[in-house]
């Protein structure tokens, strides 16, 4: 057995002997599979499976591969997505025009399956390392950005809301300007926390840690919200494991992602039912876990990949960088972190933290 995480592979072939044996040994490496037996079918399978690659037979009925490839190509979802070709032909022009098409890999049948497989992990060995790119460059996108926006707007808004202050503290309570004033107040608080979570976001990257008790943290972080949980009538549910393993951690950074996660759980419930439950565990493979679970609106399936943006927007939570500050923290704490969520269901957050030897 290979993978823990299963990566998916789509076998598009009109052979159902092909499809069965692929299906089989890739499935005996533990992959995850589906098939499409033509290539208008592959193309509804692409979109509903979203594979990590694609195995594309050329000769197929409806839509042959080449077509299949090229429509791929121009879709931007399916831009970057690793296409192994297979055919029967052998003939030079017909694999000249599967790779001019896109593709990204090409082998003939009959074909040794072992070949064929370390083609396939070659293909998403180069996924991965093409995803991890373009994480950093993302990352350093942003840290550009948060030196840009705290120098240049940082100083002009200080200034703004010090003036603004010290105007309206001079104005009379039926003044008509006064209105205005107001609102230039909470227009400058808005833009002086969007302000402070910039900064708080690159100081993610720089961490001290040490061993620490993470039920503690959990304890200390919702006892900060101990007022607004008894004013909103939450009920907190603690599902706490018993002698939990100390994980080296950052205490500032990983306390505020605590608090940033039970915050948004908070402000989701506004329903007659909330409850907040936060469990731990540790795992067979050596992780420890913490999932953050509220009975809140939820989070539609189109907006959910785009929770970890900088100041991404939905009905659940509005714009900012809470998620993104949680998505940072976790990264640097060599961590993964997954989100479940239905609408008018409530949302789950779950985060999984290496327990390294000789803690």
């Amino acid at each position: 057995m290979r993978a823990v995480t299963k990566e998916r592979i789509l076998i598009v072939d009109d052979t159902m002997d092909t499809v069965e044996l692929l299906r089989k040994r890739f499935r005996a490496e533990g992959y995850d599979t589906d098939e499409a037996y033509d290539g208008e079918a592959a193309l509804v399978k692409v979109a509903e499976y979203r594979p990590d690659l694609v195995i594309l037979d050329v000769m197929m009925p409806k839509l042959d591969g080449i077509s299949v490839c090229r429509q791929l190509r121009i879709d931007p979802a399916t831009r970057h997505l690793p296409v192994l070709m297979l055919t029967a032909k052998s003939e030079v022009p017909d694999k000249v025009e599967g790779l001019d098409t896109g593709a990204d890999d090409y082998i003939t049948k009959p074909f040794d399956y072992k070949e064929l497989s370390a083609r396939v992990r070659s293909l998403l060995s180069k996924k991965i390392a093409s995803a991890e790119l373009a994480k950093k460059e993302k990352t350093q996108a942003l840290d550009q950005m948060v030196d840009e926006v705290s120098h240049e707007v940082r100083n002009p808004l200080v200034s703004i809301g010090g003036f603004a202050r010290r105007v309206i503290k001079h104005m009379a309570a039926d003044d008509p300007n006064r209105p205005y004033m107001e609102i230039i107040l909470k227009n400058v608080a808005t833009l002086e926390r969007m302000v402070n979570e910039l900064i708080e976001l690159k100081g993610a990257s720089v961490a001290f840690h040490e061993p620490i008790d993470l039920h503690d943290l959990i304890r200390t972080t919702i006892d900060q919200f101990a007022e607004e949980i008894h004013a909103r009538n939450v009920t907190v549910q603690l599902d706490l494991m018993e002698n939990p393993p100390r994980i080296a951690a950052d205490r500032q950074n990983f306390g505020r992602a605590l608090f940033n996660l039970i915050e948004n759980s908070l402000e989701a419930m506004t329903g007659p039912e909330r409850k907040l439950t936060v469990a731990t565990e540790v795992t067979s493979d050596d992780f420890f876990v913490i999932r953050i679970s509220d009975s809140g609106c939820g989070i539609g399936q189109d907006k959910i990949k785009n929770i970890y943006d900088p100041f991404f927007t939905s009905k659940t939570y509005g714009p900012g960088l809470g998620l993104t500050f949680v998505f940072r923290t976790v990264q640097n704490h060599n961590g993964m972190i997954t989100v479940a969520s239905e609408e008018g269901q409530g949302t789950t957050f779950t985060i999984r933290l290496p327990i390294r030897a000789g803690q």
